[in-house]
Protein backbone atom coordinates (compact mmCIF):
# COMPACT_ATOMS: atom_id res chain seq x y z
CA UNK A 1 0.00 0.00 0.00
CA UNK A 2 1.20 3.50 -0.78
CA UNK A 3 2.40 5.56 2.16
CA UNK A 4 1.57 9.27 2.14
CA UNK A 5 3.94 11.38 4.20
CA UNK A 6 2.29 14.58 5.49
CA UNK A 7 5.33 15.51 7.61
CA UNK A 8 6.02 19.21 8.11
CA UNK A 9 9.75 18.53 7.93
CA UNK A 10 11.96 16.76 7.26
CA UNK A 11 9.47 16.21 4.52
CA UNK A 12 8.78 14.14 1.45
CA UNK A 13 11.35 14.24 -1.35
CA UNK A 14 10.54 13.64 -5.03
CA UNK A 15 10.75 9.95 -5.84
CA UNK A 16 12.75 10.56 -9.06
CA UNK A 17 15.32 12.45 -6.99
CA UNK A 18 15.69 9.60 -4.52
CA UNK A 19 15.95 7.08 -7.34
CA UNK A 20 18.67 9.08 -9.09
CA UNK A 21 20.56 9.54 -5.83
CA UNK A 22 20.31 5.80 -5.22
CA UNK A 23 21.67 5.04 -8.68
CA UNK A 24 24.58 7.45 -8.21
CA UNK A 25 25.28 6.66 -4.58
CA UNK A 26 28.35 4.46 -5.08
CA UNK A 27 29.64 6.06 -8.26
CA UNK A 28 28.89 9.67 -9.11
CA UNK A 29 29.40 10.54 -12.75
CA UNK A 30 32.00 7.83 -13.31
CA UNK A 31 34.24 9.07 -10.50
CA UNK A 32 34.07 5.77 -8.59
CA UNK A 33 33.29 7.92 -5.56
CA UNK A 34 30.10 8.61 -3.67
CA UNK A 35 29.25 12.28 -3.18
CA UNK A 36 28.98 11.28 0.47
CA UNK A 37 32.76 10.75 0.62
CA UNK A 38 33.89 13.33 -1.91
CA UNK A 39 36.18 16.24 -1.03
CA UNK A 40 34.34 19.53 -1.10
CA UNK A 41 37.49 21.04 -2.62
CA UNK A 42 37.50 18.64 -5.58
CA UNK A 43 36.68 19.88 -9.07
CA UNK A 44 33.84 17.35 -9.28
CA UNK A 45 32.14 18.67 -6.18
CA UNK A 46 32.77 22.26 -7.21
CA UNK A 47 30.73 21.47 -10.29
CA UNK A 48 27.87 20.18 -8.13
CA UNK A 49 27.61 23.21 -5.86
CA UNK A 50 28.03 25.65 -8.75
CA UNK A 51 25.30 23.86 -10.68
CA UNK A 52 23.01 23.95 -7.63
CA UNK A 53 23.47 27.71 -7.33
CA UNK A 54 22.92 28.27 -11.06
CA UNK A 55 19.72 26.22 -11.02
CA UNK A 56 18.35 28.01 -7.97
CA UNK A 57 19.15 31.39 -9.52
CA UNK A 58 17.23 30.39 -12.64
CA UNK A 59 14.24 28.96 -10.75
CA UNK A 60 13.84 32.03 -8.54
CA UNK A 61 15.11 34.66 -11.03
CA UNK A 62 17.79 35.75 -8.56
CA UNK A 63 19.66 38.83 -9.86
CA UNK A 64 23.45 39.05 -9.94
CA UNK A 65 23.52 41.54 -7.06
CA UNK A 66 22.32 38.84 -4.66
CA UNK A 67 24.58 36.18 -3.15
CA UNK A 68 23.35 32.60 -2.83
CA UNK A 69 24.75 30.84 0.23
CA UNK A 70 24.40 27.20 1.29
CA UNK A 71 24.92 27.31 5.06
CA UNK A 72 24.35 25.11 8.08
CA UNK A 73 22.54 25.48 11.40
CA UNK A 74 19.02 25.59 10.02
CA UNK A 75 16.79 28.64 9.80
CA UNK A 76 17.09 28.85 13.58
CA UNK A 77 20.72 29.96 13.36
CA UNK A 78 19.65 32.70 10.95
CA UNK A 79 17.39 34.08 13.70
CA UNK A 80 20.60 35.17 15.45
CA UNK A 81 22.88 35.63 12.46
CA UNK A 82 20.65 38.24 10.84
CA UNK A 83 20.55 40.77 13.69
CA UNK A 84 24.21 40.07 14.49
CA UNK A 85 25.24 41.06 10.95
CA UNK A 86 22.67 43.72 10.15
CA UNK A 87 21.27 45.35 13.26
CA UNK A 88 23.86 45.85 16.01
CA UNK A 89 23.45 49.47 17.15
CA UNK A 90 20.22 49.71 15.21
CA UNK A 91 16.52 48.88 15.42
CA UNK A 92 15.13 45.66 13.92
CA UNK A 93 11.41 45.41 13.16
CA UNK A 94 9.43 42.17 13.36
CA UNK A 95 5.94 40.93 12.54
CA UNK A 96 4.73 38.25 14.94
CA UNK A 97 2.63 35.67 13.09
CA UNK A 98 3.22 32.58 15.21
CA UNK A 99 5.70 30.07 16.55
CA UNK A 100 8.57 30.66 14.13
CA UNK A 101 8.21 34.43 14.13
CA UNK A 102 8.28 34.34 17.92
CA UNK A 103 11.48 32.31 17.90
CA UNK A 104 13.08 34.80 15.52
CA UNK A 105 12.03 37.68 17.78
CA UNK A 106 13.37 35.98 20.92
CA UNK A 107 16.71 35.26 19.25
CA UNK A 108 17.08 38.86 18.05
CA UNK A 109 16.31 40.16 21.54
CA UNK A 110 19.26 38.13 22.83
CA UNK A 111 21.79 39.82 20.51
CA UNK A 112 23.55 42.66 22.38
CA UNK A 113 23.11 46.10 20.88
CA UNK A 114 19.98 45.28 18.88
CA UNK A 115 16.72 47.11 19.59
CA UNK A 116 13.81 44.86 18.65
CA UNK A 117 10.36 46.27 17.93
CA UNK A 118 7.33 44.12 17.10
CA UNK A 119 5.25 46.38 14.88
CA UNK A 120 2.32 43.99 14.38
CA UNK A 121 1.04 40.70 15.75
CA UNK A 122 -1.84 38.28 15.26
CA UNK A 123 -1.48 36.81 18.74
CA UNK A 124 -4.83 38.36 19.70
CA UNK A 125 -6.59 35.72 17.58
CA UNK A 126 -4.21 32.86 18.27
CA UNK A 127 -2.20 33.54 15.10
CA UNK A 128 -5.03 32.66 12.73
CA UNK A 129 -4.49 35.61 10.40
CA UNK A 130 -1.74 37.80 8.94
CA UNK A 131 -1.77 41.34 10.37
CA UNK A 132 -1.88 44.17 7.86
CA UNK A 133 1.33 46.16 7.51
CA UNK A 134 1.39 49.65 6.10
CA UNK A 135 4.37 51.78 5.18
CA UNK A 136 3.44 54.24 7.92
CA UNK A 137 4.05 51.50 10.52
CA UNK A 138 7.66 51.00 9.37
CA UNK A 139 10.39 53.14 10.92
CA UNK A 140 12.41 54.15 7.85
CA UNK A 141 15.61 54.26 9.91
CA UNK A 142 15.31 50.60 10.93
CA UNK A 143 17.87 48.03 9.80
CA UNK A 144 15.20 45.70 8.42
CA UNK A 145 11.64 44.40 8.67
CA UNK A 146 11.45 40.66 9.34
CA UNK A 147 8.48 38.53 8.28
CA UNK A 148 7.77 34.80 8.23
CA UNK A 149 6.11 34.28 4.87
CA UNK A 150 4.56 30.95 5.86
CA UNK A 151 4.01 29.71 9.40
CA UNK A 152 4.59 25.95 9.24
CA UNK A 153 2.74 25.22 12.48
CA UNK A 154 -0.10 27.72 12.30
CA UNK A 155 -0.81 27.48 8.58
CA UNK A 156 -0.98 31.17 7.67
CA UNK A 157 0.91 32.81 4.81
CA UNK A 158 1.60 36.26 3.39
CA UNK A 159 -0.29 36.51 0.11
CA UNK A 160 1.23 39.95 -0.56
CA UNK A 161 4.53 41.36 0.61
CA UNK A 162 4.13 44.63 2.55
CA UNK A 163 5.53 47.95 1.39
CA UNK A 164 8.34 48.79 3.80
CA UNK A 165 9.62 51.84 1.96
CA UNK A 166 13.43 51.95 1.97
CA UNK A 167 13.69 49.38 4.75
CA UNK A 168 14.82 45.96 3.45
CA UNK A 169 12.45 43.07 4.10
CA UNK A 170 13.97 39.92 5.56
CA UNK A 171 11.93 36.77 4.97
CA UNK A 172 12.00 33.39 6.66
CA UNK A 173 10.73 31.36 3.71
CA UNK A 174 11.53 27.94 5.15
CA UNK A 175 8.20 26.32 4.36
CA UNK A 176 7.20 28.02 1.11
CA UNK A 177 10.41 28.78 -0.75
CA UNK A 178 10.15 27.55 -4.37
CA UNK A 179 6.41 27.21 -3.80
CA UNK A 180 5.29 30.79 -4.30
CA UNK A 181 5.49 33.60 -6.86
CA UNK A 182 7.23 36.17 -4.66
CA UNK A 183 9.84 38.33 -6.39
CA UNK A 184 13.34 38.10 -4.97
CA UNK A 185 13.85 41.80 -5.60
CA UNK A 186 11.12 42.61 -3.06
CA UNK A 187 13.44 41.31 -0.33
CA UNK A 188 16.81 42.16 1.08
CA UNK A 189 17.36 38.67 2.46
CA UNK A 190 15.51 35.39 1.94
CA UNK A 191 16.41 32.36 4.02
CA UNK A 192 15.06 28.92 4.66
CA UNK A 193 15.87 25.45 5.91
CA UNK A 194 16.03 22.94 3.08
CA UNK A 195 14.01 20.15 4.67
CA UNK A 196 10.62 21.05 3.23
CA UNK A 197 10.86 22.02 -0.45
CA UNK A 198 14.59 21.89 -1.23
CA UNK A 199 16.19 18.76 0.16
CA UNK A 200 17.23 17.00 3.37
CA UNK A 201 17.85 18.69 6.69
CA UNK A 202 21.32 20.11 7.18
CA UNK A 203 21.31 22.74 4.44
CA UNK A 204 20.08 26.32 4.84
CA UNK A 205 19.74 28.58 1.82
CA UNK A 206 20.42 32.28 2.31
CA UNK A 207 19.85 34.77 -0.52
CA UNK A 208 21.29 38.14 0.45
CA UNK A 209 21.54 41.40 -1.47
CA UNK A 210 25.08 42.62 -1.95
CA UNK A 211 24.59 45.96 -0.18
CA UNK A 212 23.42 44.17 2.97
CA UNK A 213 26.66 42.33 3.57
CA UNK A 214 27.97 43.54 6.91
CA UNK A 215 30.57 46.33 6.93
CA UNK A 216 32.18 45.32 10.22
CA UNK A 217 33.53 41.80 10.86
CA UNK A 218 31.45 39.57 13.11
CA UNK A 219 33.31 38.09 16.08
CA UNK A 220 32.72 34.54 14.76
CA UNK A 221 33.71 34.09 11.09
CA UNK A 222 31.20 31.25 10.65
CA UNK A 223 28.43 33.73 11.47
CA UNK A 224 29.74 36.44 9.15
CA UNK A 225 27.78 36.84 5.90
CA UNK A 226 30.66 38.67 4.22
CA UNK A 227 33.07 35.84 5.05
CA UNK A 228 30.60 33.21 3.82
CA UNK A 229 29.93 35.12 0.59
CA UNK A 230 33.64 35.72 -0.06
CA UNK A 231 34.27 31.98 0.34
CA UNK A 232 31.23 30.99 -1.72
CA UNK A 233 29.76 28.84 1.08
CA UNK A 234 33.11 27.04 1.43
CA UNK A 235 34.58 28.75 4.50
CA UNK A 236 34.29 25.34 6.14
CA UNK A 237 33.10 21.98 4.85
CA UNK A 238 29.50 22.51 3.69
CA UNK A 239 26.71 19.95 3.89
CA UNK A 240 27.98 18.34 0.70
CA UNK A 241 25.46 15.54 0.26
CA UNK A 242 22.51 17.74 1.19
CA UNK A 243 23.56 20.28 -1.45
CA UNK A 244 23.89 17.47 -3.99
CA UNK A 245 20.31 16.36 -3.23
CA UNK A 246 19.14 19.98 -3.45
CA UNK A 247 20.67 20.21 -6.91
CA UNK A 248 18.70 17.13 -7.96
CA UNK A 249 15.52 18.70 -6.57
CA UNK A 250 16.21 21.89 -8.54
CA UNK A 251 16.69 19.77 -11.66
CA UNK A 252 13.39 17.98 -10.95
CA UNK A 253 11.63 21.33 -10.62
CA UNK A 254 13.12 22.52 -13.91
CA UNK A 255 11.81 19.41 -15.65
CA UNK A 256 8.32 20.06 -14.25
CA UNK A 257 8.26 23.57 -15.65
CA UNK A 258 9.76 25.55 -12.80
CA UNK A 259 8.07 27.51 -10.04
CA UNK A 260 4.96 28.54 -12.06
CA UNK A 261 4.14 24.89 -12.75
CA UNK A 262 4.70 23.69 -9.19
CA UNK A 263 2.76 26.64 -7.77
CA UNK A 264 -0.23 25.77 -9.94
CA UNK A 265 -0.04 22.13 -8.84
CA UNK A 266 0.22 23.12 -5.17
CA UNK A 267 -2.73 25.48 -5.43
CA UNK A 268 -4.82 22.69 -6.94
CA UNK A 269 -3.83 20.26 -4.17
CA UNK A 270 -4.60 22.78 -1.46
CA UNK A 271 -7.94 23.73 -3.01
CA UNK A 272 -9.05 20.08 -2.99
CA UNK A 273 -8.46 19.89 0.74
CA UNK A 274 -9.86 23.32 1.57
CA UNK A 275 -13.01 22.54 -0.41
CA UNK A 276 -13.46 19.34 1.59
CA UNK A 277 -12.93 21.21 4.85
CA UNK A 278 -15.25 24.11 3.97
CA UNK A 279 -18.12 21.83 2.92
CA UNK A 280 -17.67 19.40 5.80
CA UNK A 281 -20.27 19.02 8.54
CA UNK A 282 -17.56 18.29 11.12
CA UNK A 283 -14.13 19.45 9.88
CA UNK A 284 -13.16 23.12 9.91
CA UNK A 285 -10.18 25.40 9.38
CA UNK A 286 -9.29 27.92 12.09
CA UNK A 287 -7.43 30.14 9.60
CA UNK A 288 -8.81 33.30 7.97
CA UNK A 289 -9.57 32.36 4.36
CA UNK A 290 -7.57 35.22 2.85
CA UNK A 291 -4.43 34.17 4.76
CA UNK A 292 -4.49 30.40 4.31
CA UNK A 293 -1.28 28.60 3.48
CA UNK A 294 -1.18 26.21 0.54
CA UNK A 295 1.75 24.37 2.09
CA UNK A 296 0.63 23.66 5.66
CA UNK A 297 -3.07 23.14 6.26
CA UNK A 298 -4.31 22.65 9.85
CA UNK A 299 -7.87 21.48 10.44
CA UNK A 300 -9.93 20.23 13.36
CA UNK A 301 -13.26 18.61 14.20
CA UNK A 302 -13.80 20.66 17.35
CA UNK A 303 -13.88 17.44 19.33
CA UNK A 304 -10.54 16.36 20.78
CA UNK A 305 -11.56 12.70 20.93
CA UNK A 306 -12.66 12.74 17.30
CA UNK A 307 -9.39 14.38 16.30
CA UNK A 308 -7.47 11.64 18.08
CA UNK A 309 -9.59 8.94 16.48
CA UNK A 310 -9.21 10.40 12.99
CA UNK A 311 -5.45 10.61 13.39
CA UNK A 312 -5.36 6.95 14.39
CA UNK A 313 -7.52 5.95 11.42
CA UNK A 314 -5.32 7.96 9.08
CA UNK A 315 -2.19 6.33 10.45
CA UNK A 316 -3.75 2.89 9.93
CA UNK A 317 -4.43 3.94 6.33
CA UNK A 318 -0.70 4.68 5.86
CA UNK A 319 -1.12 8.45 6.11
CA UNK A 320 1.83 9.35 8.26
CA UNK A 321 2.60 12.50 10.25
CA UNK A 322 -0.88 13.99 9.85
CA UNK A 323 -1.28 14.79 13.54
CA UNK A 324 -1.28 18.52 14.22
CA UNK A 325 1.48 20.22 16.15
CA UNK A 326 1.05 19.86 19.91
CA UNK A 327 0.54 23.62 20.26
CA UNK A 328 -2.39 23.60 17.82
CA UNK A 329 -3.87 20.09 17.96
CA UNK A 330 -6.14 18.46 15.40
CA UNK A 331 -4.60 17.59 12.06
CA UNK A 332 -2.10 19.27 9.76
CA UNK A 333 -1.51 18.30 6.14
CA UNK A 334 1.81 19.56 4.81
CA UNK A 335 1.49 19.64 1.03
CA UNK A 336 4.96 20.54 -0.15
CA UNK A 337 6.17 20.45 -3.74
CA UNK A 338 6.89 16.73 -3.77
CA UNK A 339 3.61 15.68 -2.15
CA UNK A 340 1.41 13.89 -4.70
CA UNK A 341 -2.13 14.95 -5.55
CA UNK A 342 -3.21 11.34 -5.06
CA UNK A 343 -2.41 11.68 -1.37
CA UNK A 344 -4.79 14.63 -1.03
CA UNK A 345 -7.53 12.69 -2.82
CA UNK A 346 -7.01 9.76 -0.45
CA UNK A 347 -7.18 12.07 2.58
CA UNK A 348 -10.39 13.70 1.37
CA UNK A 349 -11.96 10.27 0.80
CA UNK A 350 -11.02 9.26 4.34
CA UNK A 351 -12.48 12.48 5.72
CA UNK A 352 -15.78 11.84 3.95
CA UNK A 353 -16.01 8.32 5.37
CA UNK A 354 -15.31 9.69 8.84
CA UNK A 355 -17.97 12.36 8.36
CA UNK A 356 -20.56 9.77 7.43
CA UNK A 357 -19.84 7.93 10.64
CA UNK A 358 -19.78 10.97 12.93
CA UNK A 359 -22.13 13.54 11.40
CA UNK A 360 -25.23 12.07 12.97
CA UNK A 361 -23.76 11.77 16.45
Amino acid sequence: MTVYNFSAGPAILPKPVLEKAQKEFLDYNGSQLSVMEMSHRSSIYEGIINEAEARLRKLMAIPDNYHVLFLQGGASLQFSMLPLNLAVGKKALYVNTGTWAEKAIEAAQSVPGVEVEVIASSEDKNFTYVPKITKEMVDQDAAYLHITTNETIGGIAFQEIPDAGVVPIIADMSSNILSNDYKVTDFGVIYGGAQKNIGPSGVTVVIIRDDLLNDEPVFAPMLDYRVQAKNKSMYNTPATYGIYIANLVFEWLEDLGGVPAILKANQEKAQLLYDAIDTSPIFSSPIAKEDRSINNIPFVTGNAEWDKEFNQIALAANMQNLKGHRSVGGMRASLYNAFPKEGVVALVDLMKKFEEEKAGK
